[in-house]
């Protein structure tokens, strides 16, 4: 299944509970988590608001694009 199939079925209240569907996500910033892809080929950066029960995609890429990124600023290109 697909990180966003999980993702749009899910409940989540907060960051332990993402974490116990995606272990190896790691929680940046106040409102931000890193999720690896594919193996760790791949990392996703995603904010969430679990008030308003919303994920916004701020950044994918690969793990090497992501080593050039500041992790807690990125923002979508539009």
């Amino acid at each position: 299944m697909t990180w966003y199939a999980i993702a749009n079925k899910s409940d989540w209240k907060n960051f332990n509970e993402v974490k116990v569907r995606f272990p190896s996500a790691d929680q940046v910033g106040d409102d931000r988590m890193v999720c690896n892809i594919k193996g760790n080929q791949y990392r996703l950066v995603v904010r969430f608001s679990f008030l308003y029960k919303a994920i916004q995609i701020k950044w994918f890429g690969t793990h090497a694009e992501y080593n050039k990124i500041d992790v807690s600023t990125i923002q979508p290109d539009v």
